[in-house]
């Protein structure tokens, strides 16, 4: 037993209503889902944020990197860099946010490759430990971070395929005593190595110079990689996940332009009995496709952005969740603007639910700014004296 709840109720409460943190409770009540480290899954774009967390197949941005860094080849740019800020369960607790910092630049003769990176922090505020008669036993921030770096290339006119290597690290319970079983001692901070892998395919269907439309499709497989150990009595699955999506947009006319996506998720992390903690990552990937009912761990995600001149947005969405699995139903609604070189995108979690049944979720925000530009060229007035004298 751990000698503190309270760090322990929080990480449970992040676990179970965050948009990507899944805990499952089989009929029979032997069995169940549970990963550390649900803020892998916790979407960092305010864009996606807006569309019900829709994002593997939309049209690409500097917030691939966490989407499917495949899509990276066929951005606009050659170079971009997004920042997002979302506070967390902010109807709950204060002090709980998400920050997210990502970039790519393209190469090579005609910028089909791309290299990418991305830094997550997750701060869970302060938080006051207690042992197990409540008496206090001190204070902690607890946090956790990821590092990511990736490549992506364009493997033809219309298919591109990328890899990420991740960095993962949880302190969330470092110095507090635990007794366990036959083992006691600290909780330590946890480490994880893990990898993305995504392929992306785009098709232009043009009627004439204003009616383009656009079909996009999306495979990922994201944070495959080690356990993650907290003590020396435990090792938990990080929140291995398979995606599939597709997006459809058509351009109404010179100004008008809407997008339709879904996208449909599952963890690859095996339903145990409480007495089997030992699966190691390979047969627990080939688990998670015998155990359980394989329908009802599929999230579904699906969203909708009108542009209007290329400079404003207004998006909707909804995440779907069997209520098996977690139950996480909810609508979402947002804005952007386009100017130049940059984009603001603002999203919002639309409240449901009142008393004990409102969603945790309700009123989060994300803000995200991003910037998207081409090689700066050095002016004439730049040159030096003997280029200019040549010429």
């Amino acid at each position: 037993m751990a000698k503190q709840f309270a760090l322990i109720g929080l990480s449970l409460l992040t676990a179970a209503f965050s948009l990507s943190a899944d805990a499952q409770v089989k009929s029979n009540g032997a069995s169940f889902v549970t990963t550390a480290v649900p803020f892998l899954r916790i979407s960092p774009d305010a864009r996606a944020g807006a569309m019900g967390d829709v994002g593997i197949a939309m049209s690409p941005d500097a917030n691939s990197q966490y989407w499917n860094l495949a899509k990276l080849p066929f951005t606009d740019k050659p170079y971009g860099i997004s920042v997002t800020y979302t506070p967390w369960l902010k109807d709950l607790v204060p002090d709980i946010f998400l920050a997210y910092l990502s970039g790519y630049a393209k190469f090579g003769k005609e910028k089909e490759q791309a290299l990418s990176a991305s830094m997550r922090y997750f701060s869970l505020g302060n938080i006051n430990y207690t042992d197990v008669q409540g008496n206090p036993i001190g204070t902690g921030i607890p946090r956790e971070y990821s590092f990511d770096l990736g490549y992506s290339r364009r493997l033809s006119e219309n298919l591109s395929a990328g890899l990420s290597l991740r960095y993962i690290h949880s302190a969330i319970a470092s110095g507090v005593n635990y007794v366990q079983g036959q083992g006691q001692g600290q909780y330590s901070p946890g480490n994880a190595f893990a990898a993305d892998l995504g392929v992306f395919y785009t098709k232009k269907f043009e009627k004439d110079e204003t009616h383009i439309n656009t079909f996009n499709f999306g495979a990922v497989a994201s944070n495959i990689g080690s356990k993650i150990s907290y003590n020396t009595n435990r090792k938990d699955f990080i929140p291995m996940n398979i995606g599939l999506g597709a997006a459809y947009t058509t351009q109404i006319d010179a100004y008008n332009k809407l997008t339709f996506a879904v996208d449909l998720n599952k963890l690859l992390v095996p339903a145990l009995n409480s007495a089997d903690t030992q699966v190691n990552v390979v047969n627990g990937i080939i688990s998670s496709f015998t155990t359980g009912d394989q329908l009802k761990e599929i999230n579904a995600s699906l969203g909708a952005e009108y542009w209007y001149q290329n400079q404003f947005a207004v998006r909707a969405g909804y995440f779907y969740e069997d209520k098996d699995n977690g139950d996480r139903q909810y609508i979402t609604c947002g804005i952007g603007v386009r100017y130049n070189i940059f984009q603001i995108n603002a999203s919002y979690l639309v409240p449901q639910g009142t008393g004990t049944t409102r969603n945790p979720l309700s009123n989060t925000v994300r803000f995200s700014l991003i910037f998207e530009f081409d090689k700066i060229e050095r002016s004439k007035d730049d040159e030096p004296a003997e280029a200019t004298d040549a010429k």
